[in-house]
Order: C-alpha cells, then sequence, then structure tokens
C-alpha cells in the first residue's frame, strides 16, 4: 500500500471539563515534492500569500520569523498568472522562492464572494473575473488541476460556501453540493506528493455540521477542514460553533478553521481542538495600521504614540520592535512610506506566529489554561487605556 503524503502524530491533547478532547498538539509530516519531506509542529498559523506573495515581505523574511507553512490561492493564481505557467517555471514553490510547504486554498470561497458574478448549478461554477470581466467556469475538476499543476502540499477541496445569513434549506443545499464536488475532486489525480482535505459546510446549524463531519469524514481524505465560518456572523456564534464541529472531526488528522481570524478567535480555536489556521488580518491590518502586541491591539496612527520612544512590543524580536520606537512607526504610517507597511506586517506576522508557539508550549507543559487566562487579562488592560483616549 503506498504511503500517504501527509502523516499526522497527535503529541498530547488536554481535556475540558466534560472530559472531551480539545486543545492539542501535533506534527504533520508533509511528503514534499522533489523527495524533500516537511514537518510542521501544531497549532500553526499559516501566513497569506494569494497571489504567490505574502504582502508586504520576502520569503527569507518569512523563514527569519519561523513561518512554517504558507497559504496561496488557486482562484487568484489561475486568472494570473496562470497555473500552467507556474507548473512550468517549476510549480509555486520555486516560482516564489519559497523552500517550505504550502497550503491552496480551492477557489471555491473567492468564487462565490462574487455572488453579483457568479451562476452556480451542480456541476459548477460560472463566473465573471474581477479582473477583467471575463467568463471562466470552474468545477471541482478544474480546482484540482489548477492545484496539481502548482505543486501545492495540501489541497483543499472544491466547496460551496452558503452567504450569511441564510435559510437551512440554502445551508443544506450547499452542504450536499460541497459533498458531492468532494467525491468528484477525489477521483482526479494529484500528483505523488500532494495531500488532500475536505471542507466540512453546515452555516450555523449544528444538525448540518454534525451530517456534513459524518458524510465527509467517511471519504479518503487526509485532513479536514471548517469553512463559512467568519463570513458575518459574530465572533462568539463561529467559535461556539467550531467548538461544537471540531470534536466531530478524526483525532488523527489534521483540522483546520478556514479564514480565522482575530488572535482572540486563534485562542479558543486551539481550545476547541483546531490545529491550523489562516487570516488576511494580520497582513491587511498592519497596512492599516494596527498591529497586535503581547498586550493587545495598538492603533499607531494614535497621536499618542508621537512622542513615544518606546518598541511596539518589548516582548517581540522583530525588525520593527527591535530597531524603531513606537513615534517612528507612527510617523511612517502618517507619512505615507511603504516602509510602514513592510515594518508592520513583519511585527503582525512575527506576532501570530509566536502566539501559536507560546500556545504550543502551554499545552505541553500543561499550563494552557494559566495562560489563557493571562493572555485575555494583559490585553484587557490596553483596551480600557485605548478606550480611555
Amino acid at each position: 500500500m503506498t504511503e500517504r503524503p501527509l502523516q499526522f502524530q497527535l503529541e498530547k491533547a488536554l481535556r475540558d471539563s466534560e472530559g472531551v478532547e480539545r486543545a492539542r498538539v501535533g506534527k504533520i509530516t508533509l511528503a514534499g515534492s522533489r523527495g524533500h519531506s516537511h514537518e510542521i509542529l501544531t497549532p500553526v498559523f499559516m501566513p497569506v500569500g494569494t497571489v504567490g506573495s505574502v504582502k508586504g515581505v520576502t520569503t527569507s523574511e518569512l523563514r527569519a520569523m519561523r513561518a512554517q507553512i504558507i497559504l496561496g490561492n488557486t482562484y487568484h493564481l489561475y486568472l494570473r498568472p496562470g497555473h500552467k505557467r507556474v507548473e512550468r517555471l517549476g510549480e509555486l514553490q520555486k516560482f516564489m522562492n519559497w523552500d517550505g510547504p504550502i497550503l491552496t486554498d480551492s477557489g471555491g470561497f473567492q468564487v462565490f464572494s462574487l455572488s453579483e458574478l457568479n451562476k452556480i448549478d451542480d456541476q459548477g461554477v460560472t463566473f465573471q473575473s474581477h479582473i477583467d470581466g471575463s467568463s471562466h467556469r470552474f468545477t471541482p475538476e478544474l480546482s484540482m488541476e489548477i492545484q496539481c499543476a502548482l505543486g501545492s502540499d495540501i489541497v483543499m477541496a472544491f466547496d460551496e460556501c452558503p452567504p450569511y445569513p441564510a435559510t437551512p434549506e440554502q445551508v443544506k443545499a450547499a452542504m450536499k453540493r460541497t459533498l458531492a464536488w468532494a467525491e468528484r475532486g477525489l477521483q482526479y489525480p494529484l500528483k505523488a506528493h500532494q495531500a488532500r482535505f475536505g471542507i466540512i459546510q453546515g452555516g450555523l446549524y449544528e444538525n448540518l455540521r454534525r451530517e456534513s463531519a459524518h458524510e465527509l469524514t467517511q471519504l479518503p481524505f487526509d485532513g479536514f477542514a471548517i469553512g463559512g465560518l467568519s463570513i458575518g456572523e459574530t465572533p462568539e456564534l463561529m467559535q461556539k460553533m467550531a467548538r461544537f464541529t471540531a470534536p466531530l472531526l478524526p483525532r488523527d488528522k489534521p483540522r483546520y478553521l478556514m479564514g480565522v481570524g482575530r488572535p482572540e478567535d486563534l485562542v479558543e480555536g486551539v481550545r476547541a481542538g483546531i490545529d491550523m489556521f489562516d487570516c488576511v488580518m494580520p497582513t491587511r491590518n498592519a497596512r492599516n495600521g494596527q498591529l497586535f502586541t503581547s498586550e493587545g491591539k495598538v492603533n499607531i496612527k494614535n497621536a499618542r504614540y508621537a512622542d513615544d520612544p518606546g518598541p511596539l512590543d518589548p516582548e517581540c524580536p522583530c525588525e520593527a520592535c527591535t530597531q524603531y520606537s513606537r513615534a517612528y512607526l507612527r510617523h511612517l504610517f502618517v507619512a505615507g512610506e511603504l516602509l510602514s507597511a513592510r515594518l508592520n506586517t513583519i511585527h503582525n506576522l512575527t506576532y501570530y506566529i509566536r502566539l501559536m508557539e507560546a500556545m504550543r508550549r502551554a499545552i505541553l507543559e500543561n499550563e494552557f489554561d494559566e495562560w489563557v487566562a493571562n493572555f485575555y487579562k494583559t490585553r484587557t488592560k490596553l483596551v480600557q487605556i485605548e478606550e480611555k483616549l
């Protein structure tokens, strides 16, 4: 029997007050292309490199901040520069000079977010490009073809992400279509090193989430993602549904919460039993001057930082924190300097990666509950200070 391209070792799991396994640490081993395997320690945050680039930072900077895996997007790379071109140029890792693993989103979320420009049927989705208005047709098979050509290490099944809010009937139809598309996608042959993840749908309806998880976990996927959250519902509802869904997934395979989110959401996701996360928030917010620190959010454009000679975050080892002051970072942002976006992005990503590393250590050392309590305590203090200004 051929060895699977992904192996997952569960190293430790903590139980909640009801005896359910929750916060956990593990190790993902990926076969990797060209005989070069990869190891990923979980829980892990994946910086988003939508078009083959994590906005504002180089791959060497990603390595320096200890990024373990990054995300690319099928829809955007299909439109430009084109998946066949990327494959001719040595696949996505070589194309962007990244020697670590890559997960590619199937493009489903991006296609369905173009709700006014698409038409969905059981066979696939017809949509207009957001770039030039040209018409395209996505099917589960084409999504697999694109991801195969890109050469990513983890390939996501093509799914339908229902809108929020949506009726139970709408959500159920999307969930059933997602399952049918997952089965079709599994028939498409990928490269030997490529692992496959299925995506659980079901909106905010527990019965549909349970049904989706039951049906999808019967299929031979290497890991499972929770999709269709963080699309407009409150953080409390999102966290509740992630906590409900996580135990429905196999304990011996990675669990991925897609598109989430704030540092608090990552903490609650890990507490629920999730292993993998991605979100554009650290990079997007960095460009808008919102920085995440060990004490909470800092809006660097705030006038209170104009004469502040101290570091952004005294606990952070990144270049922005060790080489520059809050006053200088504010000056760069207010002046519209490109360096502002770069330094802010380096810091936010470093913070997110170190956050995951800290949670891993706390779980291994049986100090996770205390760590979570301290996390919220320190953040509350800064929020109170910011609100007074």
